[in-house]
């Protein structure tokens, strides 16, 4: 019963602190997931799940603030949303899933600790062409792993100066959203299997993620929080990519 209540309060805090900088939160429950020893089947669809309800809860907050931009949201998703799909149709080994999966969380446990604030003083201009590749290249990662892929297309947007913080929140929710409802689906083709706690998970995630998103679109300073989940990812981490669990 204690790791249960355990799981439940890390599964809240995730979904806070993801939806706070405009996330879902797929690779922090891939995590958990894999820290109590879920098996791949069951972790690739109920994160996408998990994702869909906190990503347009933080969507809905970050929209409302005025930081979206359809400009460069639009070629990401358009290039994203199909390979998303055949990515989701991709069956892989386990134990191949694992070291891929091990590998993409060292992105969000480095901009967690060293990256938390990216500064962006001045905006570029957007590139179609890269935009296309970008989001194709995410959307095929996001349907074989069971990620929204916001993780990594954030630090891209600050990186190359398109958006600042909040718009890089706006775009990257409604990014993960559609990646994650594409990968679903091309996972459904297949037949997928659930948690039988999945009602649980996604009430407490979508509190967790409603809660976040109001304060993420905010003024809040959540560093003691990010450093807290960066732990969890590192033990995920280690656990993953050097251990047979």
């Amino acid at each position: 019963m204690d790791h249960v209540i355990l799981f439940y309060g890390l599964l809240f805090l995730v979904a806070f602190l993801y939806a706070s900088v405009g996330h879902g939160g797929a690779s922090g429950y891939l995590a958990l997931m894999a820290l109590f020893g879920m098996t791949p089947d069951i972790m690739k669809p109920t994160a996408l799940m998990l994702n869909l309800f906190v990503s347009l809860t933080s969507f809905i907050q970050f929209y409302r603030g005025g930081h979206f931009k359809w400009k460069i949201f639009l070629p990401l998703a358009i290039a994203s949303v199909p390979f998303a799909f055949i990515g989701g149709l991709i069956a892989i080994d386990a134990s191949v899933y694992k070291k891929i999966l091990g590998l993409l969380l060292i992105i969000p446990i480095v901009r967690f600790i060293f990256f938390a604030n990216i500064p962006v003083h001045e905006l570029k201009k957007s590139n179609t062409i890269l935009s296309l590749l970008i989001g194709a290249t995410i959307g095929l990662l996001s349907g074989l792993i069971g990620i929204g892929g916001g993780i990594i297309l954030s630090p891209i947007l600050l990186f190359l100066k398109w958006t600042d913080q909040k718009q890089t929140a706006a775009i990257s929710a409604l990014f993960i959203f559609v990646n994650s409802f594409s990968g679903l689906a091309g996972q459904l083709t297949k037949g997928i299997h659930f948690s039988q706690d999945m009602y649980a998970y996604v009430g407490i995630a979508f509190t967790g993620g409603l809660c976040g998103a109001y304060f993420g679109s905010l003024k809040f300073n959540q560093n003691v929080l990010k450093y807290a989940l960066a732990m969890v990812l590192m033990l995920a981490a280690y656990k993953l990519l050097f251990t047979q669990a």
